[in-house]
């Protein structure tokens, strides 16, 4: 069936209702696909003039509306009949809409690769919560490719310069030309022997061994900000591997990692304090000190303090990374029970247990667990 009889929308696979980039999108897919280039079945190149010819009449708005409305009567005048001549004649015309697609070479153009930058670099860095919070500068060392000082980047040994490419002339790619009954194809690829570069190094500098980079320790200095919090990244623009063909440095991300800390936990630019105190310092109230970041304070237990309960003392947190101010500190009290209590401690114990009203075990009576379990079981 031709091109002619054949809905162009069956061609390209796509609705009636399809948007200009979900035609584009098919276009591009089938021409991959058939184009003679890259596929050699007998049908190809009719496959690729049918789809060339259904995407030229859907990607003008004007001839998809006459085609929608009259069919193919409407657009033979200036569609399949002429195939590849309404691009300029053969497929050389179509070339440069390939190569607008898929990222070609136009004709006669060249593609020598200029500087190309460097990599980019990672160092782990581990620095303790009070260095988060407050900040610090640290002194790191690390090896990366550098310029070569004695080439200057080049690769060429200083008083030589690199020649042009005899394989491809200077042009940083080879082009080979087949003859079609459709036209003429042009295979572009990447010259092998420079690389794309179009020049090539004919006398090695001694030094890089014509790779115009050597690897070298490297020592900076990196500046931690205060606020900083685990997983962060510090990126040095220009401290990552030296670029080839004379091209700019990469980066250097800096991943810092904080140490946890004996007794404080961070959330967000909160820290929070786990604060044990005993049974009467919870009951009467009490004055006790207190670790903070800033160093240690004094800290009053309200008299009646439940365990779990917590306590806001603002400004005490880690300082915010951006913009002034600190996160607040939290201070979640815990009642501790003993258990182990001397003859005095008990007899206080006892009269206040009687005071309030509630029994307790007599000394030495205290069921074990197995004898809890058995009255348990016993409905005891």
């Amino acid at each position: 069936m031709s091109a002619q009889q054949r809905d162009l929308y069956d061609v390209l696979g796509v609705q009636r209702s399809a948007s200009p980039d979900e035609l584009k999108k098919a276009f591009r897919k089938l021409a991959m696909e058939y184009h003679p280039d890259r596929n050699q079945a007998p049908d190809a190149a009719e496959r690729f003039k049918e789809v060339n010819h259904a995407y030229e009449v859907l990607s003008d708005p004007n001839k998809r509306t006459a085609y929608d409305r009259y069919g193919h009567s409407a657009v033979d005048g200036s569609g399949a009949g002429q195939g590849f001549e309404g691009f300029g004649g053969g497929f050389e015309g179509f070339g440069d809409i390939f190569d607008a697609f898929f990222g070609g070479a136009s004709r006669g153009g060249r593609r020598r690769r200029g500087p190309a930058r460097g990599a980019d670099l990672r160092y782990n860095l581990r620095i303790s919560f009070e260095e988060a919070a407050f900040g610090t500068e640290k002194e790191i060392e690390f090896n990366r490719p550098e310029r070569c000082e004695r080439c200057a980047g080049k690769g060429a040994e200083p008083g030589t310069e690199l020649i042009t490419c005899p394989d491809c002339s200077g042009a940083g790619e080879i082009r080979r030309a087949q003859q079609s009954i459709f036209g003429q194809f042009v295979n572009v690829a990447t010259c092998g022997r420079c690389q794309g570069e179009g020049r090539i190094v004919e006398n090695p500098c001694t030094q890089c061994r014509g790779s115009g980079r050597e690897k070298k320790a490297r020592r900076i200095s990196v500046k931690i900000p205060g606020g900083i919090d685990d997983g962060a990244q510090i990126r040095l623009t220009g401290e990552g591997e030296a670029g080839s063909r004379g091209g700019e440095y990469g980066s250097l991300y800096v991943a810092v990692s904080v140490a946890a800390h004996a007794k404080f936990e961070r959330v967000e630019d909160h820290i929070l304090l786990e604060q044990p105190v005993n049974l009467a310092q919870a009951a009467l109230g009490a004055r006790i000190t207190i670790p903070t970041l800033d160093g240690d304070m004094e800290f009053e237990v309200p008299a009646g303090t439940q365990s779990g309960e917590e306590f806001v003392i603002r400004n005490k947190g880690v300082p915010h990374l951006r913009g002034g101010g600190r996160g607040d500190m939290v201070v979640r009290v815990h009642a501790v029970v003993p258990e182990e209590l001397t003859d005095a401690q008990r007899a206080l114990l006892e009269q206040l247990a009687e005071t309030m009203g509630t029994p307790v075990l007599p000394k030495g009576k205290s069921k074990g667990l197995f004898e809890r379990l058995r009255d348990a079981v016993a409905g005891g």
